[in-house]
């Protein structure tokens, strides 16, 4: 490689390559128009633990979402045991025979139908789960390809071990990464009106986390209503 290419030409170059590729082989030449009027809510679960306690805010969320309108469908995309290598991002090819799953979900987000992403992770030490990070990270393809998720409504989730246990550092921080995607990011709206959904996880049950299920449930709402009125 020539000593003059730098790194930030070598992620560019890499990133756009990866976006071509997907949008190639996966969603066409072409992206298809949305169906009707109708329009999906994704949430992408970090956790690294399928089914627990992230995935179950998420559906919480979801559920609420897809209240608002029959026009909006609903989709969880669970990301433990999958292989999602943030290195990628910088550069760094996948070793040889290592499968790159990230590859599977770029074209869910991407479907013009999704009008909304809700992100969940858990809490680890006041951050993301390593998972989320590199989910993150990857998103950079979409940097590439034309800001492919340009103007999608987006939210974020967070479970913690306690009532503070740094939840909210946590929405902010996948919000940091969602907003340079040129998304519109919104909290969980009224009456809670913050941040995001924060939820507590008490003995790996977030039933009983009254004001957590309702961050979770106003954050579904309102990702689903601004969604309806972008799409209008």
């Amino acid at each position: 490689m020539d000593s003059k290419l730098n790194r930030r030409m070598f992620i560019g170059t890499a990133g756009a390559a990866v976006a071509a590729s997907v949008a190639t082989k996966v969603l066409g030449e072409d992206a298809p128009a949305p169906a009707g009027k109708g329009i999906r809510i994704v949430g992408v679960s970090c956790s690294p633990r399928k089914g627990k306690t992230t995935a179950a805010g998420l559906q919480i969320c979801l559920d609420a979402a897809k209240q608002v309108s029959p026009s909006v469908e609903i989709e969880l995309i669970e990301l433990a045991g999958l292989n999602i290598n943030g290195n990628v991002a910088a550069g760094v090819p996948l070793p040889a025979g290592q499968e790159d799953d990230f590859l599977k979900i770029m074209p869910k987000l991407a479907d013009p139908k999704v009008a909304g992403i809700i992100v969940g992770s858990p809490v680890y030490f006041g951050s993301v789960s390593s998972l989320c990070k590199a989910f993150l990270d990857r998103l950079m393809a979409f940097r590439k390809d034309n800001f492919a998720l340009s103007n999608k409504v987006a939210g974020a989730l967070a479970v913690g071990g306690a009532r503070n246990g740094g939840q909210e550092l946590t929405v902010q921080m996948i919000h940091a990464a969602l907003l340079c995607q040129e998304v519109i990011v919104v909290g969980d709206g009224k009456p809670t009106a913050r941040l995001g959904a924060t939820l507590w996880n008490k003995d790996d049950d977030i039933s009983g986390d009254e004001f957590g299920v309702t961050t979770a449930k106003n954050l579904g709402r309102r990702v689903a209503e601004v969604a309806l009125r972008v799409a209008k």
